[in-house]
């Protein structure tokens, strides 16, 4: 009999326990209504929907989403993909999204006369570096023979320069050599344009006529969305493409492409894409705002823990994020990253989304694209320098960064060294793959420092 008692007193300890552990497990989730006080914030609006492009750089919000961040300041978020940028701008605009994962170009185009005008803002910068430049197996085998080598292996990063023989060739044969970008006002675009005039390859410029930027170009500049572009490369409607993972590391894994360049080989360090809203519905819910931009520190600093890397990688993989497969995920993600199959080598920082105060929207990062779409031709007339600087102001938040900054430092989140001691401009920089300057209170003396571009008479 008191064997029997025994074991029940057993089974009925082991229950309790068992019962304790699945608390811990699945904590209760917390509901919060319009008005909801969360954090110090009474809240708006607390149902949100948010668009994003199925790229690796959309971690902050698969993050902020899938840990629970956006849940903990009393946000109800539904993440949807889109199938291009031309439709996300579209849906911000209209209010079918409340905001997204956007390209900075975008939303500064948006803002200053070219294309569709939206008065957009950001509070909060997704991610430093993240594309890379890759070429069609036809040019690759065209340069690869007389690519400096080290080791047998090609030296990366290769120069613009080291296409002229192809580009050449393709003259010669009279057919057009075609690059591909996500958009016209993507860094992609700004970036593979940089990449190209400094090993002296003209892009082509905008005006009137030409909308598409290739005006008295050596080569053609075509947009296809992202998720496309391995496929339109293999087909051959593209010789090569700048954009960001997995689509460059998913043309090496199907064998269709190789990459020449990551971005931060061409500029160290730089923006990538931004959280952005309306300015109207960053006016109408400012603590809406304020908890959103919370959450989405609090998941790019998770991102750059590299412990919480694979994880991340295995997130993304997800078919309501990236889909995509997590070995091609991975390469970037993890610091490591492949050229031609097999080849793989260390690329650390590719991705990066909170050290360098890299969720910080600095005015300087929004001046730059300013000044890329004035070398270009996409901005028409001379803006003196005050226009870049007021302009940006309408655009980038760092007082709604700031807010939100300050609160993650009073609930230890973040540490007083984690926030910016800044006017909003970086350092004059020389981190660039021609080594130019680029100091974002000096707009049109950059402008016109380059031997490549349309220049400023102010």
């Amino acid at each position: 009999m008191k064997k029997l008692l025994l074991q029940i007193a057993l089974l009925f300890t082991v229950s309790i326990s068992l019962a304790s552990f699945k608390k811990i497990e699945n904590p209760p989730v917390v509901k919060a209504n319009k008005n909801t006080k969360i954090s110090g914030l009474v809240l708006e609006k607390t149902s949100i929907k948010l668009g994003f492009i199925k790229l690796t750089d959309m971690a902050p919000l698969a993050i902020a989403k899938h840990k629970g961040f956006f849940e903990a300041e009393g946000l109800n978020v539904t993440l949807e993909a889109q199938a291009n940028w031309r439709d996300i701008l579209d849906k911000v605009a209209d209010g079918q999204l409340d905001g997204a994962h956007m390209l900075a170009g975008q939303i500064v185009a948006a803002n200053s006369g070219v294309g569709r005008q939206v008065a957009l803002v950001t509070p909060f910068s997704m991610d430093l570096n993240g594309n890379a430049i890759t070429v069609s197996n036809d040019v690759w085998w065209k340069i690869a023979d007389y690519l400096p080598k080290e080791y047998g292996r090609p030296i990366h990063p290769i120069k613009a320069s080291d296409l002229i023989p192809a580009i050449t060739l393709y003259k010669e044969l009279k057919k057009p050599f075609v690059m591909g970008v996500v958009s016209q006002v993507s860094n992609h675009n700004y970036l593979l344009r940089y990449w190209l005039a400094a090993g002296g390859i003209i892009p082509g410029f905008y005006n009137q006529e030409d909308q598409l930027g290739n005006l008295d170009g050596q080569i053609r500049i075509d947009v296809v969305a992202p998720p496309q572009m391995p496929t339109v490369l293999e087909q051959g409607k593209i010789n090569a493409y700048c954009v960001g993972e997995p689509w460059n590391q998913q043309a090496v894994d199907v064998g269709v492409g190789v990459p020449l360049i990551t971005s931060k080989d061409i500029w160290k360090n730089h923006p990538e894409k931004v959280f952005a809203t309306t300015k109207e519905f960053a006016e109408n819910n400012p603590n809406t705002i304020i908890a959103i931009t919370k959450a989405l520190i609090r998941a790019g600093k998770w991102l750059d823990n590299p412990e919480n890397r694979k994880e991340a990688s295995r997130i993304l993989a997800k078919e309501a994020y990236v889909d995509g497969e997590k070995r091609v995920i991975d390469n970037s993600m993890l610091g490591s990253y492949e050229y031609e199959k097999g080849d793989i080598r260390v690329e650390g920082d590719f991705n990066v989304f909170f050290k360098y105060n890299a969720t910080y929207p600095y005015y300087s990062d929004g001046i730059w694209f300013l000044t890329q779409m004035k070398r270009w031709g996409q901005i028409t007339g001379d803006m003196p320098n005050e226009w870049y600087h007021s302009k940006i102001k309408e655009i980038y938040k760092p007082e709604i960064w700031l807010k939100a900054a300050n609160l993650l430092l009073e609930q230890g989140v973040l540490q007083k060294s984690e926030i910016p001691q800044t006017d909003g401009y970086k350092p004059a920089t020389a981190q660039f793959i021609d080594h130019m300057v680029y100091d974002g209170k000096k707009p049109n003396e950059y402008i016109n420092s380059f031997k490549i571009g349309i220049k400023s008479t102010i």
